[in-house]
């Protein structure tokens, strides 16, 4: 059969069992992605809702809505679930466990029963923490930080025994595509050949198993603290709190980059398709994926250059994270280098290209101002903190996810979005996104704290700006769910490669068969490349 044909039967992943047990039971990659992506939306839907809620408090100095206590319980919920549960597993779960595979040419990942358990132990670490918004909930902070969280509430506990569940989903997912990787490419695929996409999730796995072990034991350690009152970070009972803050950055600041790498190999994706160019500097690419993944595990420190460590110290936490621009410019520069003299197509996909290219730009930017101690301990715990972790996070993750969506949409679905709706939602939530942000880099410059539930009057105007944004945001989201919903209806079929894709994945039907090749690929050239608008295959499925 060729791909058309099977197309045309209806064989495919969607339909080729039938009952929602087939689904919960499933060892196809490409279903499991897809429980997972709708799982995440869930919960980026209630941490969307929480952020709103801070946004409306804030609206106006002086407390509107909430009691201090309440809004404490908003941001701490806000941000342990876009962080825990949505942030980290979003592009390397979801579109990694679908894309992935098929990129590769292989019928599955390495080990499909631990690739399901491991959807098992994130729903069921999710839910753990998330059953603590039916108690007396938690107010700590997305970090955690002792001595506080030893002191609070029981609800506390469950929280961090939920993210201390959901790091084993990280490191199984992390294993998983690395043998994968390793032992289950097509034929003719080398390391070479390999799509930028996979080098960003090989990196990041690496970074997950590595780093994501270091905070499961800091927040064991937390919890027997808490339930056995052992001394480590309480120093009450003789431990020390700035340990805490150590051990949380050293995985916390490699955990910036699970979520950034994988939005960066969607970009490298989508970059080449939308300039009708290969990907210039390939090979720089992947060693800047590599670089980024090394020097994060040895800048944990510029989180804490006003805990107290030395001097020294502080001179080379800030000097090593300013090498962190090295391997981003790289990027950036390589991107900007494939789009040069393109033939660009200004599709969806390539308007959340630029949206990333500035927002990340910016927060990568002002990233620098943060690595310097001297600026540092002025905009520490302020909103200029706020701002830039968004750019980053935002710009670095949510806005590609948002491109590889509608990229990936057609063969996840077999149908084509409609454009009109998806290009407003991309203007506003561009244009929401920057208005509810940068104002504030300008209030924490003049020196607003964050995590404050007030503030001073003098705020109040660029508040309100923020204010507005976040609901131009919050719209543009929801015509995002809203379009996607309805095109799942109502849009054209798709085709099995209506963008002219080089990847394997787009040598394959939309949707793909149960067994994602109705014949073994084999890749026969590489790199790929673009004539004009006409395609160059470099594989043969």
């Amino acid at each position: 059969m060729s791909t058309a044909s099977a197309t045309e039967h209806g064989d495919n992943y969607i339909n080729h069992s039938k009952g929602i047990m087939s689904w919960l039971g499933t060892l196809d990659h490409k279903r499991i992605g897809m429980m997972y992506l709708f799982t995440i939306l869930v919960f980026f839907l209630l941490g969307g809702i929480f952020a709103l809620g801070i946004r409306l408090e804030l609206f106006s100095p002086g407390m509107q809505y909430m009691t201090p206590d309440t809004y404490n319980r908003f941001f701490t919920y806000h941000g342990a679930i876009m962080v825990f549960m949505v942030i980290i597993p979003l592009i390397p779960a979801a579109m990694g466990n679908f894309i992935l595979p098929i990129q590769l040419g292989a019928k599955d990942v390495a080990f499909p029963r631990w690739n399901l358990v491991s959807y098992y132990v994130y729903l069921s670490g999710a839910l753990l923490a998330g059953s603590t918004l039916f108690l007396k909930g938690v107010d700590t902070g997305w970090t955690f930080y002792a001595p506080y969280s030893i002191r609070s509430g029981s609800s506390a506990t469950l929280v961090l025994l939920g993210a201390f569940i959901m790091g084993f989903s990280s490191i199984l997912t992390g294993l998983n595509f690395i043998v994968t990787i390793h032992k289950l490419r097509a034929p003719g695929l080398t390391w070479g050949r390999l799509p930028l996409f996979v080098w960003a999730l090989y990196a990041t796995s690496i970074i997950q198993v590595l780093a994501t072990p270091v905070l499961a034991i800091t927040l064991l350690l937390l919890v027997l603290e808490r339930t056995l009152g052992i001394g480590v970070f309480d120093p009450k009972l003789g431990g020390d709190p700035v340990l805490f803050q150590h051990f949380f950055w050293f995985y916390s600041h490699p955990a910036v980059y699970i979520m950034v790498l994988p939005g960066m190999g969607v970009i490298s994706e989508l970059v080449p398709v939308f300039s009708r160019k290969p990907i210039f500097g390939y090979k720089a690419i992947a060693a800047a994926t590599f670089g980024i993944a090394l020097v994060s595990f040895i800048v944990w420190g510029h989180h804490m250059f006003v805990s107290g460590q030395s001097e020294f110290a502080n001179f080379v936490f800030s000097l090593i994270t300013m090498f962190v621009a090295i391997p981003t410019g790289v990027k950036v520069f390589s991107w900007l280098g494939t789009m040069y003299k393109g033939s660009l197509r200004m599709d969806v996909p390539m308007l959340y290209v630029f949206g990333f290219l500035f927002v990340f730009t910016i927060g990568g930017l002002t990233g620098v101002f943060l690595a310097v101690v001297s600026v540092d301990v002025h905009l520490t715990d302020t909103y200029f903190v706020i701002a830039h972790f968004h750019y980053v996070m935002v710009g670095g993750t949510l806005i590609a996810f948002l491109g590889g969506l509608h990229y990936w949409f057609p063969k996840f679905t077999g149908k084509m979005y409609h454009d009109g709706p998806a290009k407003l939602a991309a203007w506003l939530i561009m244009i929401g996104f920057n208005v509810t942000f940068f104002p504030q880099f300008i209030v924490g410059t003049l020196g607003m704290p964050r995590r404050y539930a007030d503030y001073l009057p003098q705020f109040t105007d660029l508040n309100q700006i923020s204010t507005f944004g976040s609901w131009m945001l919050g719209v543009g989201f929801v015509i995002v769910a809203f379009n996607m919903y309805r095109s799942l209806k109502t849009g054209a079929i798709a085709g099995d490669n209506p963008w002219g894709g080089l990847t394997l994945e787009w040598q394959t039907a939309s949707p793909p068969p149960f067994e994602n090749f109705l014949h073994d690929p084999v890749v026969t050239e590489g790199p790929y490349e673009y004539k004009g608008d006409k395609v160059h295959l470099g594989s043969n499925a």
